[in-house]
């Protein structure tokens, strides 16, 4: 039987495509069911829907009318019409509801109903997610000059809690929960965000008294211990708990087999009262280059934003980087690769993509992970419209990276194309952002994906200079190891916070492999326990 599984705060479902993709060779049974997953933001639900209805359908047997759906042939409501059954059980599974104690979030009773009813009386399930996290991010704090977070004023620093009080009262066998690495960093007044989340993980039902009051409840939670997904205990203490330090929670994809540099905090809790001393951690593997997802997808020019977008006014723009100068102030090797690039980036095609493109899409790397033959292309692959400007820059920056392999900072700039920002100069004196058009470096593995992608694509140019753009929702999705069949439902720029905010499913695969394991020793000792009884 399928371990149930409930995602909280799924967004699309990235960390739910891990689990559910384990399927069983000789019954094609998924390991992990998704019975229940909860996401408040409209585009990202619609997502999530979508593939719950694919995961209605075993793998090899998803219908011709998804294709078509993909592929723009019919629309998504034509696609669910013409599977009833399969749209209402996905229905049911990806649920539009807001968690939290703010007057929008839907009622703890209605929650706990829900999840008692897809259970069915089932005690050994699995809780995964990952609360809001922007309040813990490095990055949000510096920008918001937080010292230290206040959990009054930001409600999502307590998010957490609404993850803990279903551990308090559902007491699922095991829960894996993921947050940015700012987590460890994080502080409130009275002490480190990281620790009390540990503290309140371990023993939920205290904090939960003293959060929720007891509300009629019999609790009957024993507790959890909290492992690191990559890191053996230091030790253990006089309960037998594991000892290990905070940085050891945290998880560099990049060693992982993830094309990418993504860090995050993932712990993994396991009921008290199992006898499993030490899970397994997640294998280091070879780095894996941004080339060998990123080739193989439809090459496509980027669009004009400021003027009537065309091929041929593509290629007037970019030449203009012959003009004024600009090309005496950059290095001799440099200023080749440029007029290299400018011979042959007539044979560029003239295409922007689309929503589908016909192609014969291949991949480098995992291919059985990522292609799916029956889709006959890519999907949510469409490049932005960019300034003139801007693709001077990203002509330059891409060459640079190609011959450097490494992105060049404001000071690498020739004068005539730093951005006409009031704090460039201060940039590049102190050097602060001096890195706000960034290249991807094949060899190596990209960047992080994030959120921000979906603001102005700076930060995410493709190493292609033939192409000279940012990248694509499709080609942030690879990176974040999505299946091309994935499809991402809204506008655009919803598309690009779905997939940034996204736990990358490949590494959710790898961690739901070490999860399978720990089920099955707690199913082996149960067996015995009966066995003997």
């Amino acid at each position: 039987m399928s371990i149930p599984v409930i995602d909280l705060f799924a967004g699309p479902g990235g960390l739910g495509e891990g689990f559910s993709s384990i399927v069983e060779r000789k019954s094609m049974k998924r390991a992990f069911k998704i019975s229940l997953s909860i996401e408040k933001e409209f585009f990202a639900h619609e997502t999530l829907t979508l593939r719950s209805f694919y995961r209605q359908f075993t793998p090899g047997n998803i219908p011709p009318e998804y294709f078509d759906f993909v592929q723009g042939r019919i629309t998504i409501g034509d696609l669910y019409k013409a599977y009833p059954d399969q749209f209402e059980s996905a229905k049911k599974e990806a649920w539009r509801a807001q968690l939290g104690e703010d007057d929008k979030a839907v009622p703890n009773k209605e929650v706990d109903r829900r999840i008692s009813e897809v259970l069915n009386g089932i005690k050994d399930w699995l809780l995964i997610g990952g609360p809001p996290c922007q309040a813990y991010s490095v990055v949000g704090r510096s920008r918001r000059q937080d010292k230290l977070l206040d959990e009054q004023k930001d409600a999502r620093v307590g998010l957490y809690k609404q993850y803990l009080r279903i551990l308090a009262v559902h007491n699922p066998a095991v829960f894996v929960m993921e947050n940015v690495k700012g987590l460890l960093s994080a502080k409130t007044k009275s002490n480190s965000v990281f620790d009390n989340i540990i503290k309140d993980l371990s023993d939920p039902i205290k904090t939960y008294l003293s959060e929720f009051g007891n509300n009629s409840k019999l609790l009957e939670c024993p507790g959890y211990k909290i492992y690191s997904l990559v890191a053996k205990p230091r030790g253990f203490d006089e309960n037998n708990k594991p000892i290990f330090k905070p940085e050891d929670f945290l998880i560099h994809s990049e060693k992982h087999g993830i094309p990418q540099t993504r860090h995050r905090v993932i712990l993994l809790g396991i009921r008290n009262g199992f006898n499993i001393i030490e899970p397994e951690v997640l294998p280091i593997e070879k780095e894996v280059g941004v080339g060998r997802v990123l080739n193989g997808l439809p090459k496509i020019r980027s669009g004009l934003s400021n003027i009537e977008d065309s091929k041929a006014n593509w290629l007037l723009t970019l030449e203009n980087i012959c003009s004024n100068g600009i090309l005496n102030k950059i290095d001799e090797d440099v200023k080749c690769e440029i007029k290299k690039q400018l011979q042959t980036i007539n044979s560029t095609p003239a295409s922007v993509g689309n929503e589908f493109v016909l192609y014969p899409v291949t991949s480098e790397y995992e291919r059985d992970w990522f292609l799916n033959k029956r889709l006959g292309g890519a999907c949510n692959h469409q490049s932005r419209g960019h300034m003139g400007s801007d693709l001077l820059r990203y002509l330059f920056v891409s060459c640079f990276g190609k011959v450097r392999k490494k992105s060049p900072k404001l000071e690498d700039f020739p004068e005539e194309l730093l951005p006409a920002h009031k704090n460039v100069q201060s940039g590049i004196r102190e050097k602060k952002f001096a890195d706000r058009f960034r290249v991807q470096i094949v060899d190596a593995p990209a960047k992080t994906i994030t959120s921000h992608i979906s603001k102005d694509g700076h930060y995410y140019i493709h190493p292609d200079p033939s192409q000279c753009r940012s990248l694509t929702v499709r080609e942030a999705a690879r990176i974040q190891t999505f299946p091309d069949d994935y499809f991402f439902c809204g506008p655009r720029t919803a598309q690009f916070i779905q997939v940034g905010n996204a736990v990358p499913p490949l590494l959710a695969n790898k961690i739901a492999k070490v999860v399978l394991q720990v089920f099955d020793e707690i199913h082996h000792q149960k067996n015995l326990s009966e066995a003997m009884d």
